[in-house]
């Protein structure tokens, strides 16, 4: 399974949103984020464009996952380096990887990052 995991700051439009993920290469058949993030109208708004499920993660299902990049305040507030990397492997499930590093939309206010499960 291919999953697109996002992150973004409060001020992020579907419109970042659509960046960041075509950036990290789209194709995704779930979205994922931070519990936290899955009820903002922009990510419930995405995943409704897209059709897609979003699928919401605890801080620790986000925590455990080993990121590619790492952002000391992201880590205090949500237990992981990249909540866009962190959530698109939590969700993958357990052996997935990173297809690369998260990406930012050229707007600043999102990230996203695709992992693809251990059976791709």
């Amino acid at each position: 399974m291919r999953v697109a995991g996002i992150g973004f700051r409060r001020d992020a439009t579907v419109a970042s949103l659509k960046d960041a993920l075509a950036r990290a290469g789209g194709g995704a058949e779930l979205l994922a984020t931070a519990a936290t993030k899955a009820e903002a109208p922009a990510a419930r708004e995405l995943a409704a464009e897209l059709g897609l499920r979003l699928c919401g993660l605890d801080r620790a299902v986000l925590e455990v996952e080993e990121t590619l990049t790492h952002s000391a305040r992201v880590a205090e507030r949500f237990g992981a380096g990249s909540v866009a990397e962190a959530a698109a492997l939590a969700a993958a499930g357990p052996g997935a990887r990173l297809l690369g590093p998260r990406v930012v939309s050229g707007d600043g206010l999102a990230t996203a990052a695709i992992a693809i499960g251990r059976d791709e």
